[in-house]
Parts: structure tokens; C-alpha cells; sequence
């Protein structure tokens, strides 16, 4: 039966959306999962739990914002030896889709691990651990993340190598480059911080 509710004095009627109730009657499991960039230490890292019907794409949209990322460059998921992502004849290489694979079909385990790559040409490569796998009626937000340690490299600063450049120049206030790496970012940065109110603020609105 559908539930209706009318608003009080306005002559509208409410229902859930179908979104929503299909997340209530959810019966898939609940994915923990440690999110390390590669080559970077101390590492950036992020752990979230995720529904496992999800498909690539998802995660994919879903780490952008757990980072956070600009989601303006290509990506990919590598597992083993099979590569998800967006087809590209340019690449020379099968791709299998994002859109039409799930977390749970290529991870079905706990400690099954895999690599979101995300831009070719800085190619921040992301190890992905499962964790541990959840009933679906454990208490959960999804996705959501739980905890985290320091921030994510600015897109287009040249991978880990031009990263740690980055970190080397700002701080040295004397260093050539010192102004000009400021400019280039048009913001403070802060290797250190990490802030899970904003994370969890940018998942939720995939909710």
C-alpha cells in the first residue's frame, strides 16, 4: 500500500520516492572498505562502508567525493587483470563497463583487493581492501565514511612526484617557485587536515 501524507493546509500530497524506499528494503550486504593512495606517505586514506549492489560507476562517484576529487579526468578499475571503466578505442586494451559490474561481483570477500586509477596522466592509483563485509540489516548510512587521515593532492599537480614538489615548495617560503605554487592553487592547503563532517556532507548527497 502507498503511503500518502498531505500537508496541512496546502493541498499537497507527499509520498516517499522510490529511491528512498528501495533503500529501506535494501538486502544487500554493507562493504567496509580502506581507501590508501599508493606512494604517498604518511598515507591519505579513507574508510567507508558502501552497499555491494553497487555498481563501478558508483564507487567511482562515491570516492571522488571521499577524497575529494574534481572527477575531471578519466578513471578505471582494475582487478587482477580485468579493467572496468569507460570503453576507449584510443586505450587499445578491453574494458569491461563501470555500469553494468558490481562491488560484490568483483570483490565478493572480505580482504579482496583491487585499484581505482584515477587520471592517466597523474595516475593516482588507490588501493582498495575490503575490510569486512556486513549483514544488510546491520546500522548503517550509505555510503558513508567512518574515518580518514590527511588530505587529497591537488587534481593536475603532476602524480606522487609532483606532489611531494608541491609539498616542498610550500613550504619553503623562500623557494623561486613559492608564489607562483601559491597562485596556482588559489587556496590555502593543508597536507595535514582532514574533516569527516564535510566528507560525510559530500556522500550524503548520494544518498
Amino acid at each position: 500500500m502507498t503511503r500518502n501524507r498531505t500537508l496541512r493546509g496546502q493541498g499537497l500530497t507527499w509520498a516517499p520516492t522510490r529511491s528512498s524506499a528501495a533503500s529501506d528494503r535494501s538486502t544487500s550486504p554493507i562493504y567496509q572498505l580502506k581507501v590508501t593512495l599508493a606512494n604517498i606517505r604518511p598515507p591519505i586514506w579513507r574508510r567507508l562502508q558502501v552497499r555491494g549492489d553497487i555498481s563501478l560507476f558508483r564507487l567511482h562517484e562515491i570516492l571522488q567525493r571521499a577524497m575529494p576529487w574534481t572527477d575531471s579526468h578519466m578513471h578505471q578499475f582494475i582487478v587482477g587483470r580485468t579493467y572496468y571503466g569507460r570503453a576507449d578505442s584510443q586505450l587499445r586494451m578491453e574494458i569491461l563497463s563501470d555500469r553494468s559490474n558490481t562491488l560484490a561481483e568483483v570483490a565478493p570477500a572480505p580482504r579482496r583487493r583491487f585499484i581505482y586509477e584515477y587520471d592517466f596522466g597523474d595516475s593516482w592509483e588507490h588501493e582498495i581492501v575490503v575490510e569486512k563485509i556486513l549483514p544488510s540489516d546491520a546500522p548503517a548510512r550509505c555510503p558513508e565514511c567512518l574515518a580518514g587521515e590527511r588530505a587529497c593532492p591537488p587534481d593536475d599537480c603532476g602524480g606522487f612526484p609532483g606532489y611531494e614538489h608541491l609539498l616542498k615548495v610550500l613550504g619553503d617560503s623562500k623557494h623561486p617557485d613559492h608564489e607562483e605554487m601559491r597562485e596556482w592553487l588559489g587556496r590555502l592547503f593543508d597536507p595535514e587536515a582532514f574533516d569527516l563532517v564535510s566528507v560525510n556532507r559530500r556522500l550524503g548527497r548520494l544518498r
